[in-house]
């Protein structure tokens, strides 16, 4: 049980049917049913993914979210009770990795669950070769061991999915790489032409990067293709 996963929903029904389903999975359950409550489990304990309701009655989740990111780098997965797309992107832009909407199928949020996991470890394996853990150009420079980012000397802090997509573009630097691939690549799943989840990440990366869309010095748009690094 060395996966370690937070927990967090007012509704005590919904909470221990993720903890039931998580704990035959042999993950490492921290469950509360008060945000107030987990905030130190937050600060003390190492977390490998946490999993947040958006609607709660002393701290919403989406401040639950900031907190996490003002420090950790870790997958959080939002459950909203609301199918509305203002709710998805606000968690995506706050820096969540993935959303689903309540009612939801335990094993879909299995499922989910372990995308995010084998996502977060990919890009954060070993290899023999330092030169394939380190990426440098254009004063970036990205360490897929550490997970670290630098940006003209200052640290990036990125969520586990935006330095997946960066390091992914930069990795391929001068190709364009479609929304499709990309998401492919990061989320593992299959693409949809609605889903506007690569698009909302890319716009925050560039919000962090202070790079621009219509004048890009990293990320540019190949409109109607994806996007690109280029060399």
């Amino acid at each position: 049980m060395n996966t370690r996963i937070l927990v967090i929903d007012d509704e005590k029904e919904i909470a221990d049917l993720i903890e039931v389903y998580l704990q035959n999975e042999n993950f490492q359950v921290f469950k509360f049913y008060s945000p107030t409550d987990a905030l130190n489990c937050i600060e003390t304990e190492k977390l490998d993914l946490a999993i947040l309701d958006v609607m709660m009655p002393e701290i919403d989740g989406f401040t639950i979210l900031r907190k996490i990111r003002e420090s950790l780098h870790f997958p959080v997965i939002m459950l909203t009770a609301k199918d509305e797309e203002i709710d998805k992107i606000t968690g995506l832009t706050l820096g969540a990795d993935d959303y689903i909407t309540k009612p939801f199928r335990p094993l879909e949020l299995i499922a989910r669950v372990k995308a995010q996991l084998r996502r977060s470890t990919k890009y954060n394996r070993s290899d023999s070769e330092q030169n394939e853990n380190i990426i440098a150009f254009s004063g970036l420079i990205l360490d897929r061991n550490t997970r670290q980012c630098m940006l003209n000397e200052k640290p990036l802090l990125l969520t586990p999915t935006e330095f997946s997509i960066l390091w992914f573009l930069s990795k391929n630097r001068g190709r364009v790489i479609s929304s499709e691939e990309l998401f492919h690549e990061v989320w593992g799943e299959k693409y949809f032409s609605s889903n506007n989840t690569v698009m909302v990440h890319i716009r925050h990366l560039r919000d962090k990067m202070n790079d621009s869309a219509e004048h890009p010095k990293y990320i540019k748009t190949v409109w109607g293709v994806g996007y690109m690094i280029e060399k």
